[in-house]
This record gives C-alpha cells, sequence and structure tokens, in this order.
C-alpha cells in the first residue's frame, strides 16, 4: 500500500526523488531485511559444500565467515552500481542486488569435498563469468527470444529441485552428522519446525513487513529455540575481529573450462531474469516499460558486480526478485532509498563479527529457512511455467529436458567414464537441461501431429488452461 504522507504520487513514481531522511532510512532498511538471508544463504551452503561450512570443525572455518562478510559487502556494492550508476553501467533505478541461488548448482560439483583450495577454481569462473554476463548487456535485447518462459521456467524449477535435498540435509543435522545417531534426531527436526511453522504463518496472516520478512522472523524464532536448547555457540563472535577490509584475491584465481562453461552458460539465465526484475520495477513503481538504456544498464551492473565480487572471494550477484514486490508494496519507487540499503550492507560487510553471527545460527535453523526458500524457487519456476501455452510440442520439450536433467542431477555415477569437464558440467542437471530445452525449442516444428505423443505419454493427458482446446479432446 501506498504512503502517500512520503511524498505526491508523481514524486513516488520519480526515481530521483529523495523522501525525508527519517522515513528514507527505514525504507533502505525494510530492503535489507527483506534480502537478508536469501543474501548469505548460497555462501553458506558452498562452504558447506566444500567442506569447511557449519559443524565442520574444519580449520578453514573462518573463510566462511569472511565469505559471509563479502556477500554484503558486495550486495551494496552491486547495489550501488545499479541506483547511482557509473557511465553506461548501473539502471539508475532502485534494483537491489544480492547473491544468486542461481549458481549454486553449478559451484557444488565444482567444490564438493575439495576443501577451501577448490574456491579458486569457482573465482576464476565468477570472474570469466561475470565478465561475459556484462557484455551480454550489448545484445540482451536480440537474444531474449531463445530463452522463452519455457526454458527460463524449466531452469529456475531445476535449480529450487537441486537445492531442496540440501534444506533437508540442513534440518536433520547437516552432511557432517551424517551416518550417526544425530543425524535426523527429534531435536534437529523440531527446531527446523518451529522455523517454517512461523514463516508459514507470517507469510499467511500478516501483510506488510511481516510478511516479507517472514523468512528472517521464521529464523530468529528457530534461534530463539535452539538457544534455550543449548544449540548455539558465540566462540566464532569472540574469535573474529571487529573491523576488516575486503582481500584481493583471498582464495586466489584458477582458471578451468568446467567453471568457466558452467558461469557463462548459466550468465543467460541471470541476465534474464534481470531483464524481468527491471520490467517488473518500472512497470510496478512507475506504470510504464523498461526503456532499453535501463535494460543494458542493469545487465552491465549486473555482470561487473559479479566479476569484481569474483577478486574478493564473494559469489555471483544478481537482482532480487523480492525487493521488486517491497517496490511495488512501498509505491517508492526512489533509487535514494536502495542506496541507504547498500550502504548499510557496505558498512555490515566490513564487520566481521557481523558475519560470526551469522555463523552462530545452528544448521537446523537454517534448514528449516532453506526448505521454505528453495521450495519458493521451484515454485517460481512453476510460476513461470504457467505462461508457457501447453502444446503437445512444448510438453515433449519440458518432458525430455526435465528428465535428462533432473536424471543426471540425481544419478552422477551415471557419467562416471566422462573426463572432469563434462561430467562436472552435465551433472549439474541445469545446464544439460537448458540446453536441451533451447535447442529442442529453436530446431522443432511450431506444431505436433495429436498422436505424435500418444505412445510416449502412457494415456496421461494434460487438461491445463494452457492447452489449445483441441489438445484437450479426443
Amino acid at each position: 500500500m501506498t504512503d502517500n504522507s512520503l511524498g505526491t504520487p508523481a514524486q513516488l513514481r520519480d526515481v530521483d526523488y529523495m523522501p525525508p531522511i527519517y522515513k528514507a532510512i527505514p525504507l533502505g532498511v525494510q530492503h535489507v531485511l527483506a534480502m537478508f538471508v536469501s543474501n548469505v544463504t548460497p555462501a553458506i551452503i558452498v562452504a558447506g559444500a566444500a567442506g569447511f561450512g557449519f559443524g565442520s570443525n574444519s580449520p578453514d572455518f573462518p573463510n566462511l565467515i569472511y565469505m559471509l562478510q563479502m556477500s554484503m559487502f558486495f550486495a551494496g556494492v552491486a547495489t550501488l552500481m545499479q541506483t547511482i550508476t557509473f557511465g553506461p553501467i548501473g539502471a539508475r533505478m532502485p534494483i537491489v542486488q544480492g547473491t544468486s541461488f542461481a549458481f549454486i548448482p553449478i559451484m557444488i560439483p565444482l567444490v564438493a569435498g575439495k576443501g577451501v583450495d577448490a574456491m579458486a577454481a569457482v573465482m576464476g569462473g565468477i570472474l570469466v563469468g561475470g565478465l561475459f554476463h556484462a557484455a551480454l548487456g550489448t545484445v540482451i535485447g536480440r537474444i531474449r527470444f531463445a530463452l522463452p518462459p519455457l526454458v527460463t521456467g524449466l531452469v529456475v524449477t531445476m535449480i529450487g529441485l537441486a537445492l531442496v535435498r540440501v534444506g533437508v540435509q540442513y534440518a536433520a543435522g547437516g552432511v557432517p552428522a551424517m551416518g550417526t545417531d544425530a543425524f535426523g534426531n527429534l531435536q534437529s527436526w523440531s527446531v527446523a519446525l518451529v522455523v517454517i511453522f512461523v514463516t508459514l504463518g507470517l507469510k499467511f496472516f500478516t501483510r506488510g513487513m511481516l510478511a516479507i520478512s517472514a523468512v528472517l522472523l521464521g529464523l530468529l524464532a528457530g534461534y530463539t529455540v535452539a538457544f534455550a536448547l543449548g544449540m548455539v555457540s558465540f566462540a566464532n563472535v569472540g574469535r573474529a575481529s571487529a573491523f576488516a577490509l575486503p582481500n584481493p584475491l583471498h582464495f586466489g584465481l584458477e582458471f578451468t573450462a568446467a567453471a568457466i562453461i558452467g558461469f557463462c552458460a548459466m550468465a543467460f539465465v541471470s541476465a534474464v531474469e534481470t531483464v524481468g526484475d527491471v520490467s517488473g520495477i518500472a512497470k510496478g513503481g512507475a506504470g510504464r516499460e523498461a526503456t532499453d538504456r535501463e535494460i543494458s544498464g542493469a545487465t552491465y551492473a549486473d555482470g561487473l558486480g559479479t566479476a569484481v565480487s569474483g577478486l574478493f572471494g564473494a559469489l555471483p550477484n544478481t537482482s532480487f526478485s523480492q525487493n521488486v514486490g517491497l517496490i511495488a508494496m512501498t509505491g517508492v519507487m526512489s533509487r535514494h532509498v536502495v542506496t541507504i540499503g547498500a550502504v548499510l550492507l557496505i558498512v555490515a560487510g566490513l564487520f566481521p563479527k557481523v558475519g560470526a553471527v551469522i555463523s552462530t545460527v545452528p544448521i537446523e535453523v537454517l534448514g528449516g529457512g532453506v526448505i521454505v526458500m528453495f521450495g519458493m524457487v521451484v515454485a517460481a519456476g512453476i510460476s513461470m511455467l504457467s505462461d508457457v501455452h501447453w502444446n503437445r510440442r512444448n510438453m515433449v520439450i519440458f518432458a525430455i529436458a526435465l528428465s535428462l536433467g533432473l536424471g543426471l542431477q540425481l544419478e552422477p555415477s551415471a557419467l562416471q567414464h566422462l573426463p572432469d569437464t563434462p561430467r562436472v558440467l552435465l551433472t549439474s542437471g541445469i545446464l544439460p537441461a537448458a540446453f536441451i530445452a533451447i535447442l529442442l525449442n529453436l530446431i522443432l516444428p511450431k506444431e505436433l501431429a495429436g498422436e505424435a505423443t500418444e505412445e510416449v505419454s502412457g494415456g496421461m493427458h494434460g487438461a491445463g488452461a494452457g492447452l489449445d482446446p483441441a489438445d484437450r479432446t479426443r
């Protein structure tokens, strides 16, 4: 709901309008709260996959605290690129940047069980992939045809499906507890379920910032229960330094074919998501279509923000859709409000104790939040797929891409005889699914005969609203 006390309707739609500072600061804080949990979660997951995450007792655990610190710092830096702009870089719009979920399925196979040494290859991929992403800004308008909702919806759904397993593992006690009696015990699940139920209650029965911050508040509720059960340790907070600047090449740089191809391929999807967010902000906040300058500038900032992050040990950035919804809710289109949020993120990123406090969250608490977040990623993908015209042709494309992509993800040993680079890329599941969907969508005829899918559908026929009437009847 728009608050007219913030300014006139014309002012609220103006990206250059600055509300009174005492009202602008709380609005900036709202943007940080809306994205905070999602922003730091990828670092936790990647560090956990590598073996120096929560509960690992690894001597490299301080690197996770550093990654949390950099997640905040470079989310703020990338957001400033969008709001302040530097030449053609940035959309000059209230776009909030944060660490992307989309690249997690690419990063996990690259680092799985390899420790902190594997992060150099990830950073090399982020640097090259970010530069490639920025280059897409020159052609983004001409390549969107290759990524219709059938492809983007499939990819987003696959990202969510790839990650829901992580949520369940965390809720049950995390990878370090697997194979022990502690894994999946009642205490672990009880704490995770507190997070889930509080989050759902806030989402369904509240409005405004309570609903938008439901995951964060659910985590706080679970954290409180975990603290009462003696599951919280503050040892890392005491050991963390009070202030620290970003460390250039913290993990080093290593350039491998698997990382470079993977990050560049996912850059297409991330770029299209950014275009959608820019369009959503322009439409929802200002009641107009986004300009070509805004779309290309946002893509430049998206890519360069990611590339710079890789130089300092942070993960890829992208625009955050939840903040698009916040702009629609408040009606405040001011880029200066988001700039305030960006400054707050940068300041938080300079104090390692903030990251250390985050690291005190028990993995079971995080698991409850991750189950909700990654489930919502799946739901977002399905929502995108609802825009697909579900004729028989698109059903076949979706079926083949999903079956092969998800199948390779679930059974990576099926490709054990391949060299490392193609094996890592294919077992991500995301890349083969996207490639198959794009290729088939471009080369298959626009219509399939009715009988063309009879023998492979087992008598089960879609009857959704997206089907042609002729496809629903025999």
